[in-house]
This record gives structure tokens, C-alpha cells and sequence, in this order.
């Protein structure tokens, strides 16, 4: 993946839906990414059309690219992504949020269905990310390193930032059921083992499951 790659898909995304940028990206993953086609005035581009666009292989992600306006602001949405365990390469799978910085997208909400062993958890619950760790060994970041695209070494400090996630409060239409968590990166697709469970337990308010970005750069 290279600069040019991205600024061509950027150019085209520009030229389908008439926003040569966008202010805020927005990534559905599973069971979700039907939500996009329901907004009102929403532009869809399937990622087939979009030069170096990785399409998803898995079951509940759509494929398609969207752009709308909400509260006055252009809001590009992602309507599924695609994962390592498909066999991408991690520069497949950050290609399209890549092309999203370049577009303009300064904040980008990733969202997944992920796995849970933190005490409390039950099915459905609504939490927020406040950290990940990284249980894989791979780095979308490793290679040469174009400045262009973000720094050598970001920081990684608050990748997730306090003002954005105090948003999402009680009394906010979107709450979180649970207090926020600590994202365990796996590269899946398989489940967690029951031998694994206990070690899991051990990291109170803990999710897990494959990469929702893999890396917000």
C-alpha cells in the first residue's frame, strides 16, 4: 500500500458521492452495517468500486462505503471491513481507514460484536473500549514508513480519548451498559478456549476478538 494508492481511492470516493472530504468516519461491523442504507440521503459506494478496496468474506459485513450528512456534518461510514483470519495482509485491512484520514476524517468510531469474560458482562451489553493490548506479535505500522500518513512513533497514549468516550454517558441516546473496557486484540477466528477462560478472568472488564481497525493510523 502506498500514498498514491490511497489518494486515488480518495479521489474516487470524492468524484461518487460529491464530498471531495469528510469530517468523521464511522465503521459497522457485525450485525450492523444495514444501518447505513437506512439513513436518509445516504450516497453508497460497494468497496468493489473503490480502488484497492479489500472486499469482506465474512458473513455480516456489507461491503459498501457510505456518505451522508448528519447535523451538518459529511460522515463517511464503513459498512463492514475485512479481517486478518480471511487472509488479508494488515495493510488490506487498515487500507480503507487510511483512506479515510486522507479524506479528512480527523475522529473515526469503530464499533464490533466482541467476545467478553470481564465480570458482569451479559450478551447485548453496550460497552466502550478504553484501551487495547495487542496479543498478536503484528503491527500494521512495521515497514518502511511514509510521513504522509502519521509519524513513526504515535502516540499511543489515549487512542481512545476521555472527552470523546464521556459523550457516551447516562442520559446519552447511545449509553453504555457496562463500565468501559480493555480490548484484548486476537487474531480469531476461533473462539476462546475454556483452558483460556480463567487467565482471561484474570484482566477484570476485558473484551475480546479480531482486530474492529487493527490500528487507528
Amino acid at each position: 500500500m502506498s500514498y498514491e494508492a490511497l489518494a486515488v481511492a480518495k479521489a474516487v470516493i470524492g468524484e461518487k458521492t460529491g464530498r471531495a472530504e469528510h469530517a468523521l468516519a464511522i465503521v459497522l461491523g457485525s450485525g450492523l452495517s444495514g444501518y447505513a442504507a437506512t439513513l436518509p440521503g445516504a450516497v453508497e459506494i460497494p468497496y468493489r468500486d473503490i480502488p484497492g478496496f479489500p472486499t469482506p468474506k465474512v458473513e455480516g459485513h456489507a461491503g459498501s462505503l457510505f456518505s451522508v450528512e448528519l447535523a451538518e456534518h459529511p460522515v463517511m461510514i464503513l459498512a463492514g471491513r475485512v479481517h486478518t483470519y480471511e487472509g488479508w495482509d494488515l495493510s488490506d485491512v487498515v487500507f480503507a481507514v487510511r483512506t479515510a484520514v486522507l479524506s479528512g476524517c480527523s475522529r473515526i468510531a469503530l464499533t464490533n460484536a466482541a467476545g467478553g469474560v470481564g465480570e458482569g458482562l451479559e450478551p447485548g451489553d453496550l460497552v466502550l473500549i478504553r484501551d487495547h493490548i495487542n496479543l498478536t506479535g503484528r503491527n500494521p505500522l512495521t515497514g518502511l514508513n511514509d510521513p504522509r500518513l502519521g509519524p513513526r512513533f504515535p502516540d499511543m497514549s489515549e487512542v481512545y480519548p476521555a472527552p470523546i468516550r464521556r459523550g457516551f454517558t447516562p442520559g446519552s441516546s447511545a449509553r453504555p451498559t457496562r463500565p468501559p473496557q480493555k480490548y484484548r486484540w486476537r487474531s480469531g477466528s476461533a473462539p476462546t478456549s475454556w483452558a483460556c477462560r480463567p487467565f482471561r478472568r484474570r484482566s477484570r472488564r476485558v473484551t475480546w476478538g479480531p482486530p474492529f481497525s487493527a490500528s487507528p493510523w
